[in-house]
């Protein structure tokens, strides 16, 4: 019955948890946003890790949306602040792995404070990733490690490409959670230009 009542009932009931109005606003949405998004980037593959990304935001943040006039615009604006983010990243993703190596293969005697401090990120990012449950894991270093995209992670393992991103995603959430706990990134935000490459060893979306 829920897809009878006007979009303001149902951003109501999302931002208490109902998942069955958030079911209905995802189903309107979805084909218009993903069009919006691939018309930008045409690329498949980015376009749909968007999506996904933007309806995972929506439904986090969703006590916000009793104070969204505008449905609409509000998810079209995000899904352009996350496809120009997302941009961002891959401009700089090789360049993370370049650095990654470089600084593993420093001397301890030879490192500046700066080097010490990715160090130290670098070693409790890879402990966060050695905690996930062993498949996830190892579909984590496939994307991170060889640069596998979805569909050849999903081939390599057989398994589909959407058991793919959810384990994907849920590895990047709980290394980003047991970042943010240890306070690394406290540490890193005086290190501004090398902070956001550093973070994106979490953001493999890419």
């Amino acid at each position: 019955m829920k897809p009878q009542l006007s979009e303001a009932q149902l951003l109501t009931l999302i931002s208490d948890g109902d998942q069955e109005a958030f079911a209905v606003i995802y189903t309107k949405y979805l084909n218009n946003i993903y069009r919006y998004i691939f018309s930008i980037c045409y690329t498949k593959e980015m376009s749909e890790e968007i999506v996904q990304d933007l309806f995972v935001k929506v439904w986090e943040n969703r006590a916000q949306l009793i104070h969204v006039t505008s449905f609409k615009a509000y998810l079209y604006r995000s899904a352009k602040n996350l496809l120009l983010n997302h941009v961002q990243r891959s401009k700089i993703q090789s360049k993370v792995f370049n650095v990654i190596e470089v600084e593993k293969q420093k001397e301890t005697n030879t490192l500046t404070d700066s080097d010490l401090l990715f160090n130290e990120y670098y070693r409790i990012a890879q402990k966060a990733i050695d905690l996930l449950p062993e498949k996830r894991k190892q579909i984590f270093r496939l994307r991170l490690n060889d640069e596998l995209s979805l569909d050849e992670i999903a081939v390599k393992l057989s398994i589909s490409k959407n058991v793919v991103k959810k384990q994907l995603y849920s590895g990047i959430s709980f290394v980003r959670k047991y970042l943010h706990k240890h306070e690394i990134i406290v540490l890193l935000i005086y290190l501004q230009g090398f902070y956001q490459c550093m973070m994106a060893l979490t953001n493999i979306y890419l």
